[in-house]
């Protein structure tokens, strides 16, 4: 990889960080929104909370730290909670140099949370967050001090063909009634009129990413994962085979805490219950590995 990401055009740019503005709102106000310099470029932080053990936010594809919006009051009790936009992707962290590799995205995490001076960071990713956690247990684990995994994609089990298809069928036709099928499939429910949902959209439209594709990492280098892992699957999650993915993750970690939640999609925080269940599991399972 010997291109960075970028946006289209400043237009798109514009439009792109009035949704931005719109979804951060969600958010409670940080205590601390800090631009870390890593190899690659700026990474931007939020952090809620003082004191506590820490725990670093990864977001799905292009979802940003808006994305945790329902989550962060809950966690940042008793814990200092990191938000993070992820480098290479649109939102407000920029990439100034190309990423050779997924060892590449790993280190300029580390450099984050370096600069931070975070030493036993609990690492919790969904979607695609989760498959970057995985990456940085195999790639970068000095800081770790566990993951958490919330129906983590590409982990243990690949994408179904048609998320795609239907994907690249939205996105070479590009309009707003594909986008809202495409995202009421995957989520379980309309959820496109939602800030967060939108600011998705505006990413995969106004952001070129220039990034080392993302498959399923090595299953020995997996195996090899020696920090706890806590990965809660979606029964309903139509983006991959949930139950594959469990049970496989089950195989090679058998060290994990593997569950498969009934009744619940891959939008992982639509409804209350889910996100008190979350909040819960992820802030027992904090304290259990300080």
């Amino acid at each position: 990889m010997k291109k960075i990401g970028g946006f289209r055009n400043p237009a798109a740019e514009k439009r792109y960080f009035a949704a931005y503005d719109r979804a951060i709102a969600e958010c409670p106000v940080p205590d601390a929104v800090p631009d870390i310099a890593t190899r690659h470029g700026t990474t931007r932080v939020y952090r809620y909370g003082d004191d506590g053990p820490p725990i670093a936010l990864l977001p799905g594809l292009m979802a940003t730290s808006a994305c945790y919006a329902a989550l962060i009051p809950g966690l940042a009790e008793g814990h200092r909670v990191y938000a993070i936009d992820t480098l290479g992707e649109a939102g407000r962290s920029v990439q100034i140099a190309p990423f050779e590799g997924v060892h590449d995205r790993a280190r300029a995490l580390d450099d984050v949370f370096e600069s931070l001076d975070l030493t036993a960071v609990h690492l919790v990713g969904g979607s695609t967050g989760g498959w970057h956690a995985v990456n940085q247990a195999i790639h970068a684990p000095g800081r770790i001090a566990s993951l958490g995994l919330l129906d983590a994609t590409t982990v243990s089990a690949p994408f179904t063909r048609k998320v795609f298809w239907y994907g690249a069928l939205a996105a070479v036709l590009d309009n707003d009634r594909l986008w809202r099928g495409f995202l009421t499939w995957s989520a379980g429910e309309d959820i496109l009129d939602q800030p967060a949902a939108r600011l998705v959209l505006a990413g995969i439209r106004s952001y070129r990413a220039r990034v080392p594709f993302q498959s399923c990492p090595d299953g020995n280098a997996v195996a090899a994962i020696t920090v706890p892992v806590l990965a809660l699957f979606r029964a309903r999650s139509v983006v991959h085979d949930p139950f594959a993915a469990a049970e496989r993750l089950r195989n090679l970690l058998p060290h994990s805490d593997v569950e498969v939640l009934p009744d619940a999609g891959h939008y992982l925080y639509r409804r209350p219950e889910d996100r008190d269940l979350i909040v819960d599991r992820l802030t027992k399972w904090v304290s259990a590995h300080r």
